[in-house]
């Protein structure tokens, strides 16, 4: 299967083949701050797994994580593994912004003291234990 999305100008497109590896909804500090937002809701790819047309711009927000964006519009898109392994695409970002469902909150232990966590979804503090 292969679903399409893009910015808010239509300036960047993108398709991703196949069914994410995890969707998830990170709360910590850097994703707050990187999104403009309380968190982060995303749908993890495999690289090789996405086609994106159009320019885009790149934030290095720490040592393995490309913030990626649209240099038109600002449309945060993804946060991309600069290892060249994984993506994580901004769920609002598809054009069926339904596709997919969070299973999972990651850094709970950062997130807004105003957020309210009460969709029964596995929370874990930190990082998903290894």
């Amino acid at each position: 299967m292969i679903r399409e999305g893009g910015c808010l100008c239509g300036a960047v497109r993108f398709k991703a083949e196949g069914e994410p590896l995890n969707v998830r909804v990170c709360h910590c500090r850097t994703c707050q701050k990187a999104m403009g937002s309380p968190y982060f809701a995303r749908a993890q790819f495999d690289q090789r797994a996405l086609t994106v047309e159009g320019e885009t711009g790149r934030y290095a927000s720490s040592e393995n994580i490309d913030r990626v964006f649209c240099k038109q519009c600002g449309t945060r898109l993804f946060a991309w593994r600069r290892n060249g392994t994984l993506a994580g695409v901004a769920l609002a970002t598809f054009d069926d912004r339904n596709a997919f469902a969070p299973t999972e909150h990651i850094w709970v232990s950062e997130k807004l003291a105003w957020v309210k966590i009460d969709d029964d979804l596995v929370q874990y503090q930190g990082t998903i234990p290894a």
